[in-house]
């Protein structure tokens, strides 16, 4: 009996490609909505994959112990939200040395600004580099590590010193082939003496991370002002500590505010966690809305297999009735046409699963997108293809194991 069904199974597959490869184009007009839907699906899995994994490692990358302190969320994402944010009362450089004096479990409290402005050398000069404004304490919460030089210092800071760390692209673009140690460079309306200068950290989604210049965050305000809101930078005693160093920063700037009990806090913490989860949030409803799409082409495929397996019942009428008159069951009839819909849906998921790779690559090699192509996405394509021919051949296989063996012998 096993050798009877596998003969059968192999001698239906053989009949499901020779069909295919003798209508080689309505094949694969008849397979282009399963093509098509796949390798979305396929390309869309890949590309998200990748942002993901990219996502974690290079821009919420901010340690698993580390908090982020700002009067609004980093991201936000409705008019309102930003409304409600400018509101709030503004963290000055006075918050940032309270939390740094009264927190006992913070290992290191630190505070920065950021602004993007001109650097220039002599003659030349960098356009929209990041002038970030540090306290001595950022090295040890976030990793700005230095090929040479130092890093600014606490006294850097209280003296409010003309002093810079700089990143490659100012030494790479402005001071080529010399010491950049001692130089001085002129940012915006200001000059400070390079003490420092970082190590090279590449891109992140073709935005390089090298165009920037650090200094102490006091020199930063006389250049700039003072009237922006500081962030806050907490690093705990370890991903343990975490939760009850956040609750201890929490009371303690609640109380610095003047909050009642039941009022809500008027600033935002943040952590890598709470950054990934708000990202996973944003690529699940991107995943979900293209995997919609796709699935339209996926049933428009498996519409147009559904009416040519109709067709194909139809062209072959006069053999069923003669299959059937020679002893074959309306189930072996039916297998029949079941395993031709889904070898043809099957086909079409192949090649929908080679198209949505090269898809995925094409747009990482193209763009600053990452991909990454996960074994179970080629899996699911090829099931979905296949379960799409199987459920939209149910109808013609039925209709073909329901014809009468006389009635279709007659036929021409």
């Amino acid at each position: 009996m096993a050798g009877k069904t596998s003969l059968a199974l192999g001698e239906a597959v053989n009949i499901a490609a020779a069909s295919l490869w003798a209508h080689k184009l309505r094949s694969m007009l008849t397979l282009l909505g399963v093509v098509i839907g796949v390798t979305a699906v396929i390309a869309v899995v890949s590309i998200v994959n990748g942002l993901n994994g990219y996502v974690a490692e290079k821009i919420f990358n901010l340690g698993a112990d580390v908090v982020l302190i700002n009067r609004g969320p980093s991201v936000i994402t409705t008019i309102e939200e930003y409304e409600e944010s400018q509101k709030r009362r503004k963290f000055k450089f006075e918050d940032y040395e309270a939390l740094r004096d009264n927190c006992r479990s913070c290992k290191a409290v630190a505070a920065n600004l950021g602004h993007l402005g001109q650097v220039k050398y002599g003659t030349e000069y960098l356009p929209d580099a990041n002038i970030i404004g540090f306290t001595h304490e950022m090295p040890q919460v976030l990793d700005r590590e230095l090929t040479e030089g130092r890093q600014i210092t606490q006294l850097d800071v209280a003296r409010g010193a003309p002093v810079c760390d700089v990143g490659y692209d100012v030494v790479d673009k402005l001071l080529p082939g010399t010491d950049p140690l001692g130089k001085e460079i002129r940012v915006d309306t200001a000059t400070c003496e390079i003490i420092g200068v970082g190590k090279k950290r590449g891109s992140v989604m073709g935005q390089s991370q090298d165009s920037w210049v650090i200094l102490p965050l006091t020199t930063f305000q006389r250049i700039y002002g003072s009237d922006d809101s500081v962030r806050l930078w907490v690093k705990a005693a370890g991903t343990q500590a975490l939760e009850a160093t956040t609750d201890e920063v929490r009371l303690i700037l609640r109380g610095r505010r003047h909050l009642a009990y039941r009022d809500s806090d008027d600033f935002a913490i943040e952590t890598n966690a709470s950054f990934l989860e708000l990202w996973g949030s944003i690529s699940s409803t991107f995943f979900g809305v293209m995997i919609g799409i796709a699935s339209i082409s996926l049933i428009v495929g498996g519409i147009v297999i559904m009416n040519i397996m109709l067709v194909s019942v139809a062209d072959r009428t006069r053999e069923i009735g003669l299959r059937k008159s020679l002893g074959a069951r309306q189930a072996d009839i039916r297998m029949q046409f079941l395993i031709e819909s889904a070898t043809l849906s099957a086909v079409g998921g192949a090649i929908g699963v080679v198209l949505g790779i090269l898809v995925a690559k094409i747009v990482s090699w193209t763009t600053s997108l990452p991909s990454s192509v996960q074994l179970w996405s080629v899996l699911m394509g090829l099931l979905v293809a296949t379960s799409v021919g199987l459920f939209f051949g149910v109808y013609p296989a039925a209709k073909a194991a329901r014809l009468d063996p006389v009635v279709a012998l007659r036929s021409e």
